[in-house]
Order: C-alpha cells, then sequence, then structure tokens
C-alpha cells in the first residue's frame, strides 16, 4: 500500500466509546477483528481552517485509543466507517493528559500486546502525519470542537498486515496497550450478547 499524501480521514460512531478496559464485544457476523494502537488527540478549542503552525494551539490533550476495527466490514465497498465504528470499538484513556504535561507528543513510545505477546512498538516520532498536520488537515473538511479526539495511525503489526498470513482477533483474546506518559489499557474479546444474525 502506497504512503497517502495527506491523512486518510473516517468517522467512528460515539456509540463505539468504551473505557479503557472495557470489553471488546466482537459483533456476531465478525469474521475479521483486529486493533490498531494509536495516539489521541483531544481538541480544546473550536478549529475550522487552521494554520498547520497554529494547529496545536486548538488541542487540549492526549489519550491512548484503541482503534478496534472489523476488517471484514471495512473493506466491503469501502466502507471504514461501517468497520470502525461497532458498539466497544473506541477505548479511550485511562486518561485525559493535558498537553502542558505532554511537552513532546512526537517522541512517545507505545506498544501493544495480544495474550502477552508483543505486536505493535513504536513512537510518535514516526508517524508519517505530524499530529499539527493532521489537526490542520481534518480542520479543512470539518469544524472541530472541544472533546473531539482525532486518532492519529498506527505502527506496523496490526494483524492484517502479519505474515504469512493476517492474525485476527478471537474471543478471550486480552488486548493490552501502553503509551509513554499516558498510561495503559487493557481490552478482553468477548461475544456479543444478544441474538445471533
Amino acid at each position: 500500500m502506497p504512503i497517502p499524501t495527506e491523512p486518510i480521514i473516517f468517522l467512528k460512531a460515539a456509540t463505539c466509546l468504551s473505557g479503557p478496559n472495557d470489553n471488546i464485544v466482537k459483533p456476531p457476523h465478525s469474521t475479521k477483528l483486529d486493533c490498531e494502537l494509536e495516539l489521541g488527540v483531544v481538541i480544546g478549542s473550536k478549529a475550522q481552517y487552521v494554520d498547520e503552525v497554529k494547529a496545536l494551539e486548538y488541542v487540549a490533550g492526549y489519550c491512548i485509543m484503541n482503534d478496534v476495527s472489523e476488517r471484514s466490514f471495512q473493506f466491503q465497498s469501502s466502507q471504514w466507517d461501517k468497520g470502525k465504528g461497532c458498539d466497544s470499538f473506541g477505548p479511550l484513556g485511562p486518561w485525559l493528559v493535558t498537553k502542558e504535561e505532554v511537552p513532546d507528543p512526537q517522541g512517545l513510545d507505545m506498544w501493544l500486546e495480544v495474550n502477552g505477546k508483543r505486536r505493535q512498538t513504536g513512537n510518535t516520532e514516526v508517524m508519517i502525519f505530524s499530529i499539527a498536520q493532521i489537526v490542520a488537515c481534518c480542520s479543512r473538511y470539518m469544524t472541530l470542537l472541544p472533546g473531539d479526539v482525532i486518532c492519529t495511525g498506527t505502527p506496523p503489526g496490526v494483524g492484517m498486515g502479519m505474515k504469512p498470513e493476517p492474525v485476527w482477533l478471537k474471543m478471550d483474546d486480552v488486548v493490552h496497550l501502553w503509551i509513554d506518559g499516558l498510561g495503559e489499557q487493557q481490552q478482553t474479546v468477548v461475544a456479543w450478547p444478544g441474538r445471533n444474525f
């Protein structure tokens, strides 16, 4: 997949948000469940058509985000929102760490493990687009409001990209995420408790 020339933008439903240690609920028709460790950028003031040089002025702080994804939904006719917005697909937190407490958001170590095995290791210094670039880009297409959260991309190692075959999350898998200075999360994959389709 070629490196994009500008950030890829998609929306996650507000109803997907969950706590940092809440379960990941696997939809009954899910076949390719995946997770992505991401730095979350929390907007602090209304932002429209923001210049990159001033973009960080609109940021309140940072948090951990697990961009849980169902790849079979995501790539059905390029339905990214559908693959990202299911209930429990947005574990957030445990804290909002204000920008004053994160002097260099482009220098944070991060990792994700599944069942105690390291899947992702990275640092925000190697992000394709800087936080300022991402905030400025998003503000050109939508008004950003206080409390909005922007996920900024993920290090290598997601299940979809594993070789020789993708490795999907399965029932009872435990996902553990950490970003330097922002705390950690842990979720267990469970079945949806409602009726099957």
